[in-house]
């Protein structure tokens, strides 16, 4: 009987996650199609009507895959453009941050830009699109860019970790995130989740529960080299990452 209900319950959750990747793509031909006919727009209202593609299936998988998410120190997030640096586990967070943070910016592999349609959509956003193995022209192309984006408003949005990593495991963090704050002299809004616990690296089954992303306190530039900033964000990323793990590792004992 207890076998049976399991299997049940499985079953649900493939055919809930199969119904998001269904919605997810037709979705995504559909916004990626309305981007390209509003290119004329500024980037301001073009990014506003594209980032409703991730706010809608954030809302798809609360209501479908029963994945919520809540956010702690959100007084932490400011007001004037910032530089977001945060761990990254999952496709999730690409999502919610476009729900938790002001309008923003992607420093991202240039590769994505060539996947049909979601890559034309995330073209018209005006992403930072990096050759990561050009070196030093990617950073200094990432913080010509990233002067021009933070001066028209626009928050910019890295994972230092270069890829997505499960939780439990750690990656050094690159200096690009740094190196930019330094530079521009905008202060970095370090942010940690637990994303991957529910929704993994690759993973079509989507497992319900709820997310915690915590956002901390601005870490200023001033008086900082790159690595000693770097290594700053890094610790504390690290950090609350492995307390937000343990957090939901208590939660799930005491069910």
């Amino acid at each position: 009987m207890q076998q049976n209900i399991s299997l049940t319950k499985t079953s649900i959750l493939i055919i809930r996650s199969v119904l998001f990747e269904i919605i997810r793509v037709i979705l995504t031909i559909f916004f990626s199609i309305l981007a390209l006919c509003i290119f004329f727009l500024p980037h301001k209202y073009r990014y506003r009507v594209i980032r409703m593609w991730a706010v809608i299936l954030i809302e798809v998988c609360k209501n479908l895959c029963g994945i919520s998410y809540r956010v702690i120190g959100r007084n932490n997030i400011p007001k004037s453009p910032t530089i977001i640096l945060s761990n990254h586990q999952s496709a999730w967070e690409t999502l919610a941050f476009q729900s938790i943070f002001p309008d923003q910016v992607w420093v991202l592999k240039r590769e994505l830009l060539f996947i049909p349609f979601f890559g034309w959509g995330l073209a018209m956003t005006n992403p930072i699109a990096i050759d990561r193995g050009s070196g030093v022209n990617a950073l200094h192309q990432t913080v010509r860019q990233g002067v021009d984006r933070l001066r028209k408003g626009f928050c910019i949005v890295m994972f230092p970790e270069g890829t997505r990593i499960k939780p439990g495991q750690t990656k050094k963090h690159h200096i690009g995130g740094a190196f930019l704050s330094i530079k521009t002299g905008v202060a970095i809004t370090p942010v940690a989740h637990n994303a991957g616990t529910l929704w993994g690296k690759n993973a079509i089954i989507k497992k319900p529960g709820e997310i915690i992303v915590s956002v901390g306190p601005q870490i200023q530039p001033h008086g900082l080299k790159p690595t000693e900033l770097k290594q700053k964000v890094e610790r504390w990323i690290n950090k609350e990452t492995n307390n937000l793990r343990m957090i939901k590792t208590k939660s799930h004992e005491n069910k």
